[in-house]
Parts: C-alpha cells; sequence; structure tokens
C-alpha cells in the first residue's frame, strides 16, 4: 500500500515536533531570565498519566514496562510543554526500563524516537533497526527506521520502511507521513488529501489530534489558501486551547492580512505559554517588520540562552541555528561552518538548501548552486527554497532566472516568510 502511495508522490516525516529556534517574552521584561525560568507546562491527560506512573514505580520501582512508558510519557510531555527537560527525564527512565529488561523493544523504540527528537538521526536509525531485531511484527521500528533515512537524506530506502509501516499499522501517523512525503515530492493536493484522513483519524488525546488540523492549516498556507488555514489552526485551539504552534501559526496570518499587533499578540502568548525557540524569532521578526528594532533585537538575543538549554538536554540544533544566523545576517563565516557541519550530519533536502543559503550570503554562488539543485532533486514546492534559488541566481548574474524564481515562490506563497517575501516582491 505504502509504495503505491510513495509513488504517487511520498516520502516520509518526522512524528516528534521539531523544537527550532527561539523563545519569547512579553513586554519589556528580561528575556534571558524568562528563558532560565521553570516551563508552564499545560495540563493534559498525559500530564495524569505522568503523575500516575511516577506514583506507580515508587511503589514498585522494579516494573520495566511501567518505567518505559513513563520514559514515553515524558517524550510526549516534551511535545506538550516544548520543555527539553523531558527529553532528559525520557532518556533517563527508558534507559532504567532496558537495565531492567535488556531486550525490552518498546523501550529501545523510545529511545529511538526520542532520538529524533533530538536530531541524532544516525542514533535514531541504529535505535530503530535494534528494535526491530527484538520485535520483528511491531510497526513502530519501521517509522523510526523511516524517519531517520528521510533525515539522512535516503529517500528510497525511507520509502520502503515506511511502505512495510503503513501496511502494519494505517492510521494518523501513517497518514500523516505520506501527507509529508507526498508534499516532499510536489504532489501538494495528495499531502492536503493524506492530512485530512489523518484528522479524520485523530486520537482522544487533545495533542496529537490538535497537531493534524495545525499541519493541514500548513499545508493550506503553503499554498496560499489562507483562509483554508485560518480556519485548521481555529480547530486545532477548539480541540486543544491554547495550543502554541495554532497561535503561531494564527499569528503569521494575521500578519499576512497586515494586523501586526493583533499577530504580535498572538505570537507572545505562544512564547509565553511555551518558550519554544521558533516563537521568539518569529516575534523578532513581527517586531522588526512593525519598525521596532530595539525590541527585535532584544528577542534575538534570548536565542542563544534557548540554544544552550536545548543542547544541554541532548538537542542537535546546528541546522536551525545555521539558518536563523543567515537569515539575520549574524556570523557569515562562522555561520558557514556550522552549516557545512549540519548538511554532513543531516545530508536531507533541508541540510542541502540551508547549505546552499549560507553559501550564496557568503558569495560562494556556484556551490550554492550545485547545493540548490539537490534542495530540489525531490520535485518539492517550496516557496523558501524557491526564494533561495532566486537569491543564488541573482548572486551568479541571472537576473531573468532569479525574477523566475522570485515569481514561483511568490505564486504558490505570497506570504512565505515575513523577512523575505516583501524581498522577493520587490526584486521580481
Amino acid at each position: 500500500m505504502w509504495r503505491r502511495l510513495v509513488y504517487a508522490g511520498a516520502a516520509a516525516v518526522l512524528a516528534a515536533a521539531a523544537l527550532l529556534l527561539a523563545g519569547s517574552l512579553r513586554g519589556e521584561r528580561s528575556h534571558a531570565a524568562r528563558a532560565a525560568a521553570p516551563f508552564a507546562p499545560p495540563s493534559t491527560p498525559q500530564a495524569a498519566n505522568v503523575e500516575r506512573l511516577q506514583a506507580t514505580l515508587r511503589t514498585d520501582p522494579t516494573d520495566a514496562k511501567d518505567w518505559g512508558q513513563l520514559g514515553l510519557a515524558y517524550e510526549q510531555r516534551a511535545r506538550e510543554t516544548g520543555d527539553p527537560a523531558y527529553y532528559t527525564k525520557a532518556d533517563g527512565a527508558l534507559h532504567r526500563a532496558l537495565r531492567l529488561a535488556p531486550r525490552d523493544p518498546v523501550a529501545t523504540s523510545g529511545l529511538g524516537s526520542l532520538a529524533l527528537s533530538r536530531h541524532r538521526f544516525r542514533d535514531a536509525l541504529r535505535l530503530g533497526d535494534q528494535a526491530l531485531r527484538l520485535a520483528p511484527s511491531s510497526a513502530a521500528p519501521h517509522a523510526i527506521i523511516g524517519d531517520a533515512l528521510v533525515e539522512l537524506g535516503r529517500y528510497s530506502a525511507a520509502f520502503r520502511s515506511f511502505d512495510t509501516f503503513a501496511e502494519l499499522k494505517p492510521g494518523l501517523a501513517a497518514y500523516a507521513r505520506i501527507s509529508y512525503g507526498r508534499e516532499l515530492v510536489g504532489d501538494q493536493a495528495g499531502a492536503i488529501a493524506a492530512m485530512r484522513l489523518a484528522v479524520a483519524a485523530g486520537t482522544a488525546e487533545p495533542e496529537p489530534s490538535a497537531w493534524t488540523h495545525w499541519q493541514l492549516g500548513k499545508l493550506y498556507w503553503a499554498t496560499g489558501r489562507t483562509k483554508a488555514a485560518d480556519e485548521q489552526y481555529r480547530a486545532a485551539l477548539a480541540i486543544f486551547p491554547g495550543y502554541v504552534y495554532a497561535l503561531d501559526a494564527l499569528a503569521q496570518v494575521y500578519a499576512a492580512k497586515g494586523d501586526v499587533d493583533t499577530a504580535i499578540d498572538l505570537e507572545q502568548r505562544a512564547a509565553n505559554q511555551v518558550p519554544l525557540p521558533q516563537f521568539v524569532a518569529g516575534l523578532g521578526d513581527l517586531y522588526r517588520i512593525d519598525g521596532k528594532p530595539k525590541a527585535a533585537a532584544r528577542q534575538y538575543g534570548v536565542i542563544g540562552v534557548i540554544d544552550r538549554l536545548l543542547v544541554a538536554n541532548g538537542v542537535r540544533t546546528d541546522l536551525e541555528t545555521a539558518l536563523f544566523r543567515v537569515d539575520h545576517g549574524l556570523q557569515f563565516r562562522a555561520t558557514l561552518a556550522l552549516a557545512r557541519r549540519a548538511q554532513h550530519e543531516r545530508p536531507s533536502i533541508d541540510g542541502d538548501d540551508v547549505l546552499a543559503w549560507a553559501l550564496a550570503r557568503n558569495g560562494h554562488c556556484t556551490e550554492a548552486l550545485r547545493y540548490s539543485r539537490l534542495a530540489l532533486r525531490l520535485g518539492t514546492r517550496d516557496a523558501l527554497k524557491f526564494f533561495h534559488r532566486g537569491m543564488i541566481e541573482r548572486c551568479l548574474g541571472d537576473s531573468a532566472a532569479a525574477r523566475d524564481w522570485f515569481g514561483r515562490a511568490l505564486a504558490l506563497n505570497p506570504h512565505f516568510s515575513l523577512l523575505w517575501a516583501p524581498v522577493a516582491r520587490s526584486l521580481r
């Protein structure tokens, strides 16, 4: 089943929500102090599950199964709260489970999904393979293996893994992967259709169900369908009130409408509730386009603090850090070295694209073109990648090609970037 879907247009998607770069504060208070402050996680059924498992293990700390379940629950809490400390807690609980039951496939798979969340894709592949040997009939290892292979740029092998995964366990996770895979190879209508199936397959857990609406909204947004995106983001908030990813996404919608004040308020709400890194970068960008450079600089300044917090909890952030720095004109030469290292560790189309952009911003235009072609090798229709290609062509002196790529980006999504869509319009 999956192979037919793959070659109709599919690759794979990371099930774990990525923690990118940013964080935030309201008003003029100290950003560094807020970044170091305790997270304020929302109350969800998973929070109660964590408390129940902790209480059970205080009574009987020798139950390997409960330790494994606690580790998985901590991973879900990381998704819900954005607090990377849950990764460290998950790591400890899952290793405790394996000390008690060294051949436990659930704990091994849990460590594999944790490695994905930490952007340690070679570790994830190794753990996924190990989990599959322990439980050859289980679906979960195939998902982990496929996710890791995608981020390592090994798409054909990833397709084979997801073919098996979807056959063994059709449902929300499989449909989401099909959707993202179709998006990667340029089949956006097919991606939307598959994500609608994921929405219909939503679980009783509010966060995963809200996640599917948010993802569907992102697909609409990526194709310039602002109203449809707005509806899906609001549907996510109806299921999971205060869902920070939907608040962040709605901020982009309001910015596209020209209502920057509301956009700033929404982004602040997201960042104040869960200090995820990408939110502060978005807030800084909103202040920047609103003509408040000092407020923007304050937001950008906290990103290093958040980055250190992520790294301290085992998350590799090289690719996201490089993209932020290149976008914001910071430390070009050092950032190019960082982008090269990130692409080596993560030779996916995203790794290629970030390296291409870093090379272009450093004036290495010919080499940038090579990596941009690699970034678009799957036929991906991504407005930001199109924009980067346009800037590379401009760097090479081909104005006609540059205008063509800028036009493609804007035709696909006229609001693809707070910073760069206006540049594309001015250069088209």
